[in-house]
């Protein structure tokens, strides 16, 4: 039997296999609010066989937002335009899944559509960014180090976005701390700088993020909670593959179900070293560490290669992103490639399964 398309079951969800849709941001919303776009663009992965939809970052608050483009969900209007979307999802086959965000220092930058780099100027509909320190990724504005009341703010709006996720229907929440965004910003020594209790040790440097997942947690106790990490920022003196261990562990004592395992994405200097699956082997490691399911990413692009990573008994799911994108049917296909239950191609698409 295919590992790849077995089902898995996470806090008392069953999701019908193990090739997952990542979070890939689109830049298309507008006010924070979803529309046709999503509405398609999340739905054909479910018809395409994946297991779990999960949407794009999410801005938990509007000076959390990637670029002005980015989804959001602070307010009803925009659960109320998302619960369309995970009816869709599930109308499909599919789990639906959203990553809750917010940027950091990495905010109220250029859309990649817009032919401009940088950050966004007020005048242009740009803002302010926050970050644990004022300190600049580079090309972008110098952010404003949060307060502690700012703090315990933007905790009450991760449970706040928790909350309406979970009447919209998701039915996995993940929140983000990876690829340079708040949370890592505040994980990681290169970009905390801070001297109070969020700032210096390991622990202070995590405090932030355990808060979150607590509060997520108590906002919707029967959701799977996901937390996506960066295991290594891929610069000396950076976060570490041993750091994430260490958190991970913190973070599954709070409340979270899953490791999602990724990397990079703090520092512009960073020095990656990327190929087929070369994410993997952090994944595993952390697997190994703290004795948790993960998802692993990075360059998986076949059902032979996904089964094999799962095979090895390395990570418990796969989070594909670029090859769905490339290929929305990307499930059907590796279902054949792998001689897998075809119950997973849609009857309205069956004629066209090799057999």
């Amino acid at each position: 039997m295919s590992q790849l398309f077995s089902p898995l079951t996470v806090r008392g969800l069953t999701l019908r296999n193990r090739l997952w849709v990542a979070p890939m941001c689109q830049y298309s919303a507008q006010d924070g609010l979803p529309n046709d776009w999503h509405y398609v663009h999340l739905a054909q992965f479910a018809s395409g066989g994946a297991g779990l939809v999960v949407a794009e970052a999410t801005a938990v608050v509007p000076e959390g937002r990637i670029t002005p483009e980015d989804a959001g969900l602070w307010n009803d209007a925009q659960r109320d335009a998302w619960t369309p979307i995970v009816a869709a999802v599930h109308a499909r086959g599919a789990a639906a899944g959203i990553q809750l965000a917010h940027a950091g220092r990495k905010a109220s930058t250029f859309s990649p559509f817009s032919g401009s780099r940088g950050s966004v100027p007020a005048d242009q509909g740009g803002w302010t960014t926050r970050a644990p320190s004022a300190v600049a990724f580079d090309g972008y504005a110098t952010p404003q180090e949060l307060t502690a009341a700012e703090i315990d703010e933007l905790v009450a709006a991760f449970a706040s976005a928790a909350v309406r996720a979970a009447r919209a229907g998701f039915d996995v929440l993940e929140i983000h701390a990876a690829h340079g965004y708040l949370l890592h910003e505040f994980l990681s020594p290169l970009s905390n700088r801070r001297s109070d209790a969020y700032g210096g040790s390991l622990e202070n440097r995590a405090r932030l993020l355990l808060r979150i997942v607590s509060a997520v947690r108590d906002a919707a106790p029967d959701a799977p909670l996901f937390v996506r990490f960066s295991a290594t920022d891929w610069a000396e003196g950076g976060w570490d593959v041993a750091e994430t261990a260490t958190v991970s562990a913190w973070v599954r004592a709070a409340g979270a179900d899953l490791l999602d395992i990724s990397s990079g994405g703090l520092v512009a200097h960073q020095e990656i070293t990327t190929g087929p699956g070369y994410q993997v082997p952090f994944a595993r490691e952390i697997r190994r560490a703290v004795d948790a399911p993960v998802s692993a990413v990075g360059e998986i692009t076949s059902g032979a290669q996904a089964e094999q990573i799962l095979s090895s008994g390395d990570v418990d799911a796969i989070m594909a992103g670029r090859e769905w994108l490339r290929d929305p049917h990307f499930g059907l296909r590796a279902a054949d490639e792998l001689g897998a239950d075809p119950a997973v191609w849609p009857p309205q698409y069956e004629r066209a399964r090799r057999r």
